[in-house]
């Protein structure tokens, strides 16, 4: 089901109450992360990135549009009784805690990671199939497309405070929900055997990999299930260069820029930019009939 370089990689054991980390409520306090029992990683031929790297060259909007301001101000935020929110076609609506979430059996996946600025990185994602999740909120027939909603708080987000934010919060994005149920969409709470730092999407976000990377909606609260298709932040904010689909597509330039190379972090130079970022063989085909250059 996936290609020799992003194999799936699973442990042996639950990834049981995840750590004492300070991302994750401190009612969780619980077995370490070296404690847990991991299949060994197998050889890959793409060098996985620097972990240094990928949790410190992020886009946050709702911390800061500056990569160096995010990461300073994601140092303060607290997920202490997080929640998350599953309404709209469900059988009954559902509120779940991270004792509840952290209850889903957890694997290490390997992944590519491309963002529309053009960067791109492989990162070891720790978390569940969505689809799991989907399965256990039982949707009716009547849904269609699945909506998530980042948190909203004006206390830890500096740019949710600003007298002119930088986009309409809250931050919302949005999958058909054949997409969600992928096998490769993911629920991530961790990365590199740890849990999510703030600046990465604490304590649990999106993780879709044949897409570009804002789709990845971080520090989910709310999952909603539709009828019809919800319109998402950055396709409100400019339809005409932030489309529904966003997959990674190296034959549809942004309008400003093109997507036809990536630049890996950490390296110097250049490579081709891959047709759905290298899983074209796992997901075209629920893109039959869609012409891919109007629905970007």
């Amino acid at each position: 089901m996936y290609t020799t370089d992003e194999k799936l990689y699973k442990k042996r054991r639950e990834f049981l109450k995840l750590g004492t980390a300070v991302m994750l409520s401190p009612a969780l306090i619980a077995t370490k992360l070296n404690a847990l029992n991991f299949i060994p990683t197998t050889q890959t031929q793409h060098k996985i990135t620097d972990e240094k790297l990928a949790t410190s060259y992020v886009n946050f909007y709702e911390f800061s549009t500056n990569k160096k301001e995010a990461l300073k101000y994601a140092q303060n935020f607290s997920t202490q009784n997080w929640k998350i929110e599953l309404s709209g076609e469900l059988e009954k609506p559902l509120t779940l805690s991270m004792q509840d979430i952290l209850k889903f059996q957890l694997e290490e996946r390997i992944y590519r990671f491309r963002c529309v600025e053009t960067w791109s990185m492989i990162v070891p994602w720790v978390g569940f199939e969505l689809r799991k999740l989907i399965e256990f909120a039982k949707p009716t027939n009547e849904a269609k497309f699945v909506k998530f909603t980042t948190l909203l708080d004006k206390s830890q987000f500096p740019d949710q405070n600003a007298l002119f934010p930088t986009l309409d919060y809250p931050y919302i994005e949005a999958l058909r929900l054949d997409e969600a149920m992928h096998p490769l969409t993911l629920i991530a709470l961790g990365m590199y055997k740890k849990p999510l730092k703030a600046q990465n999407g604490a304590p649990l976000r999106l993780v879709v990999p044949w897409k570009y990377g804002f789709k990845s909606i971080k520090s989910i609260v709310k999952i909603e299930f539709t009828k019809t298709r919800p319109q998402t932040t950055w396709e409100l904010a400019n339809p005409s260069e932030y489309g529904f689909y966003a997959n990674v597509n190296p034959t549809v330039s942004h309008p400003r820029w093109s997507q036809a190379n990536e630049r890996a972090l950490g390296e110097l130079f250049t490579k081709p930019t891959l047709m759905f970022n290298g899983y074209e063989k796992e997901v075209a085909s629920i893109y039959d009939g869609l012409d891919l250059r109007v629905n970007f």
